[in-house]
């Protein structure tokens, strides 16, 4: 059984994920797309806030940190995070707007995504890491939940503080620089993320020596690349772990990343090894792309014999 006592702390892009489902009968006489008429709407929380609300769905408590807008979305954001009890320390912004993702789904498939998105302003950037500062100590890991949508500028000396207060950090990277997650105990990246950083590899063997390289140059404990259909593979100072993908039907990979990362959290606050972790985390991916759009998995489906 996981513990209940453990927090988790997530800083990163925060969004607001919109879902239109609806009907699909013709094709528009203006352009050769479909009709969809809308029948229901749903909000969900996405970015960093579905990392939060993963760990919370493993029985962790969890609280978030990011920048949203002063506007509808934001309060939407406010509510949901009120309305499953996760900590909200979010500093809004009234010069941008919350980041929405809109997705038309018809027929069970999503037609479209359209996003909504604005970095935030320096001056709440710089409370943000006032913020950080005085909560970090309340927790027994922080990850960092980057989306490349500005609200983690401040990660070197954020994640610095954290590692000087002995907390376990994980870090879902972006972009093409990973030496500002330096010293952090874990970077998740997925194939084309680490390939803008590594460049390609010809082999198991090249992805190997590149991969510890990258991790030695880091100072990482470990780096854990997901590969979707090819499964985890996670590199340590002494390890190569490989786990193959949990063989199922794919529904929908948005959010995925976010279910890994936050269960390889809730797992190492419950003093899990790294190695133990990904088996669990791989499951725990192989289960939510079953699932439409971003989505959880429950303790309860991670470990159906307890």
């Amino acid at each position: 059984m996981l513990q209940k006592d453990k927090r988790i702390l997530v800083a990163g892009d925060v969004m607001l994920d919109r879902y239109w489902f609806g009907e699909v009968n013709r094709i528009s006489p203006e352009a050769p797309v479909p009709i969809v008429r809308v029948e229901r709407r749903e909000e969900r929380l996405g970015g960093a806030a579905n990392v939060a609300l993963n760990a919370l769905a493993l029985g962790a408590g969890a609280a978030l940190m990011g920048v949203i807008g002063d506007d509808e979305a934001g309060n939407s954001i406010e509510s949901l995070l009120e309305k499953h009890h996760i900590s909200s320390y979010l500093s809004r912004d009234s010069q941008i707007s919350t980041i929405i993702k809109l997705r038309v789904i018809g027929r069970q498939q999503q037609l479209i995504r359209i996003d909504f998105e604005e970095k935030p302003t320096d001056s709440v950037l710089r409370d943000k890491l006032n913020r950080f500062n005085a909560l970090v100590s309340g927790f027994d890991v922080v990850v960092f939940s980057d989306y490349a949508k500005g609200s983690l500028v401040n990660v070197p000396a954020m994640l610095q503080l954290a590692k000087q207060q002995g907390k376990i950090v994980l870090v879902d990277p972006k972009g093409s620089d990973f030496s500002k997650y330096a010293g952090a105990d874990l970077l998740t990246p997925n194939k084309s993320e680490l390939k803008q950083i590594i460049g390609d590899w010809a082999s198991e063997a090249d992805l190997q020596e590149k991969a510890q390289n990258l991790r030695r140059s880091l100072n990482l404990r470990a780096l854990l690349l997901t590969r979707s259909e090819e499964g985890m593979t996670l590199f340590t100072e002494n390890t190569v772990t490989h786990v193959p993908a949990v063989a199922r039907e794919v529904f929908d990979v948005s959010g995925a990343g976010d279910t890994v990362i936050a269960t390889m959290a809730v797992m190492l606050a419950n003093g899990m090894t790294m190695e133990d972790a990904v088996h669990i985390a791989n499951r725990a991916g192989g289960i939510v792309v079953g699932k439409l759009g971003t989505a959880t998995v429950t303790e309860a489906e991670l470990f159906p014999q307890q």
